[in-house]
């Protein structure tokens, strides 16, 4: 989750490659609240979509998982070889792995210290994490059904360079799933390198309606866990970070200032 400054910077490989490893290494090493596995701004349920039924443990991450499985649900997961680049804390590929039944999940992300804090609070048998790096992915070619993104690729040095990663590892027939949050032009820019990826895009969702809602809704557990565990001169800086009701990002995503899309792209071939 970022500030509007940071992602208008984004345009900047030089830029990403620099400040995200070290930001969500040391989020990863200081912070670790045991409820807090995801990182992303949520999504709420449009009309005719049906609410998830959730364990009582992970009610209280309600909003971000819904986002993870709004998107994870464009495609059959049950029984397929998944990969999420950009993993994080690991909440994500966790809800995943326990609801989705995929035959194996792995959780892939640059920082360490998230892959290290995610193998400690994600303990599933068809879960594993691991470091890597999302331009040049440590896995062979073919090697997954479905790769699945979630709020990350603002971050990358080269997106393009990302994707062909992705097209390299996901098997003939696999899918791409994706959802981030751009300007209007950067987002444009992304909609172009999706479609010159190689891959097939199939369809594109402008869910910032329901990313603003989730925030609004979500926002008194966010509140109370700065209240808990930020230090309080920290918690400006926390409550912009995290996208709290009032921050930049909230107010800006209600301007049409950023937009939040989600994606499915498809590599074509047959399926083994």
């Amino acid at each position: 989750m970022v500030a509007k400054a940071f992602l208008s910077l984004t345009e900047y490989p030089a830029f990403r490659r620099i400040i995200w490893k070290p930001v969500y290494e040391g989020l990863a090493r200081y912070f670790k609240i045991n409820d807090w596995h995801f990182m992303n701004y949520g999504y709420t349920p449009g009309t005719g979509q049906l609410a998830i039924s959730l364990q009582p443990k992970d009610e209280i991450n309600r909003y971000p998982i819904q986002l993870y499985h709004f998107l994870a649900q464009k495609t059959p997961i049950k029984d397929k070889q998944v990969l999420e680049v950009g993993s994080g804390r690991g909440g994500g590929a966790s809800y995943i792995s326990r609801y989705l039944s995929p035959a194996r999940i792995t959780g892939m992300d640059i920082a360490k210290n998230a892959v290290r804090l995610a193998r400690q609070h994600h303990q599933e048998s068809n879960l594993e994490f691991r470091q890597g790096n999302a331009e040049k992915l440590p896995f062979a070619n073919d090697s997954f059904d479905v790769v699945i993104n979630v709020e990350s690729s603002h971050a990358y040095g080269s997106v393009p360079r990302f994707l062909a990663e992705v097209k390299r590892v996901l098997r003939p027939g696999g899918v791409f799933l994706c959802t981030d949050l751009r300007g209007p032009e950067g987002m444009e820019k992304l909609k172009g390198q999706l479609e010159g990826s190689g891959l097939k895009l199939i369809s594109e969702e402008n869910i910032t309606t329901n990313v603003i809602e989730a925030i609004e809704k979500e926002d008194h557990i966010k509140q109370e866990r700065i209240k808990q565990h930020i230090a309080g001169w920290m918690r400006p800086a926390f409550n912009q970070f995290a996208g709290t009701k009032g921050s930049r990002i909230h107010k800006d995503l209600q301007s049409n200032a950023l937009i939040y899309y989600s994606f499915v792209l498809h590599k074509n071939g047959h399926s083994a």
